[in-house]
């Protein structure tokens, strides 16, 4: 996928910047004493995504921006990012380093790049669409999604159940009967690990764009799968379901678990 010039670089600062701000507040002092108060991490929220905007304005001055803590700039232009400063704030808060920033860019509504940061423990996932995903770490790791034989054998993680409405919650149930385990928590992070090939089904619901917007290059990258529930590609006025796969053969068994 040929990108705008200084695109990807832009991504990567974007989150340094963004690291930068997260990491002197994540298992901080301020942050315990808050037990539980939003206010730190609302502040380490909007002080990445203003860093964020801040550089991506500048070196795209005609690409708009959609972030979940300051709304959207410019939505009908042909280039889109879309920012995450903290995806997880329920690990974040408790000092898990399951969160991370999200930076998706849009071209006409589809992603073409997407980038995973966890900034605690410096690993971050890039895909680029029509490239192979990249994955830096100091714990190593290889992008590559695994092969599943099928869901009975597969590993499931979701956020948490309380994500699930009554309208969402039996297709839910009946993909967890079938699946082998079920993993709660990981927000961003589970599909990281869905792209090394550690996890096969990530389901989610109620998910906004700054929640899937770069995800979908990353798993693909790595041969994986991001659609909804009805294994159509994610759009900005879908509904919010997301499916991962790190075998996109389970695609068909899976939809029709979640649609009954």
């Amino acid at each position: 996928m040929e990108l705008p010039g200084g695109a990807l670089a832009a991504a990567e600062a974007a989150a340094d910047l963004a690291g930068a701000a997260i990491r002197p507040l994540f298992r901080s002092g301020l942050l315990i004493e808050a037990k539980g108060d939003a206010s730190p991490v609302t502040e380490a929220d909007r002080a990445a995504e203003q860093a964020m905007r801040g550089l991506l304005r500048e070196r795209f001055p005609t690409h708009g921006i959609l972030g979940e803590e300051f709304g959207p700039e410019r939505m009908d232009a042909e280039w889109l990012w879309v920012l995450d400063p903290i995806d997880g704030t329920r690990a974040f808060v408790t000092g898990r380093p399951l969160f991370g920033t999200l930076i998706g860019l849009l071209r006409q509504g589809r992603p073409v790049l997407g980038l995973i940061d966890q900034p605690g423990i410096g690993e971050r996932w890039i895909g680029v669409a029509g490239e192979p995903t990249r994955f830096q770490s100091p714990l190593g790791g290889t992008p590559r999604c695994r092969p599943c034989a099928g869901l009975a054998s597969a590993e499931l993680s979701c956020t948490s159940p309380d994500i699930f409405t009554a309208e969402t919650r039996p297709g839910f149930e009946r993909l967890r009967a079938a699946a082998r385990r079920v993993t709660w928590g990981g927000d961003c992070y589970a599909y990281g690990l869905l792209a090394l090939g550690l996890v096969d089904v990530v389901v989610e619901a109620g998910m906004q764009p700054w929640d899937w917007a770069a995800l979908g290059p990353v798993v693909e990258g790595a041969g994986g799968s991001v659609t909804d529930w009805r294994g159509e590609p994610l759009t900005s006025g879908g509904d919010g379901r997301v499916l991962a796969l790190g075998d996109p053969a389970l695609l068909p068994e899976a939809v029709a678990l979640l649609r009954g």
